[in-house]
């Protein structure tokens, strides 16, 4: 079984930075994509950045492209979302999710293990 667990959130004010966190346990194995998703209240659940097994890759939505950073470590098999810039748009949970494949897609179903998500509230 594998468990992920996100931390780092909290409110923030508007133009402000918030890093979050999601650390990975259990049998992960490896070669896996590391990816952050997000869903506000009444909305469904979207995709916010991902990244490759290396860190050779990342892809983002465009709502978030130059304001948001994702990387990993893999020694401590974490991956982490720098938000800068933040606006009120960005309010909602925080998910990450373990990959099915070494590659960062956008796609949920390519995803097999989530965490509990971390709250995160913008502020004007």
């Amino acid at each position: 079984q594998v468990q992920l667990v996100e931390s780092g959130g909290g409110l923030v004010q508007a133009g402000g930075s918030l890093r979050l966190s999601c650390a990975a346990s259990g049998r992960t194995g490896t070669y896996y994509a590391m990816g952050w998703f997000r869903q506000a209240p009444g909305k469904e659940r979207e995709f916010v950045a991902a990244i490759s097994w290396t860190g050779a890759l990342t892809i983002y939505a465009d709502s978030v492209k130059g304001r948001f950073t994702i990387s990993r470590d893999n020694a401590k098999r974490s991956s982490y979302l720098q938000m800068n810039s933040v606006n009120l748009e960005d309010t909602a949970v925080y998910y990450c999710g373990k990959g099915k494949i070494s590659s960062p897609t956008p796609r949920g179903a390519d995803y097999d293990y989530w965490g509990q998500g971390t709250q995160v509230t913008v502020s004007s």
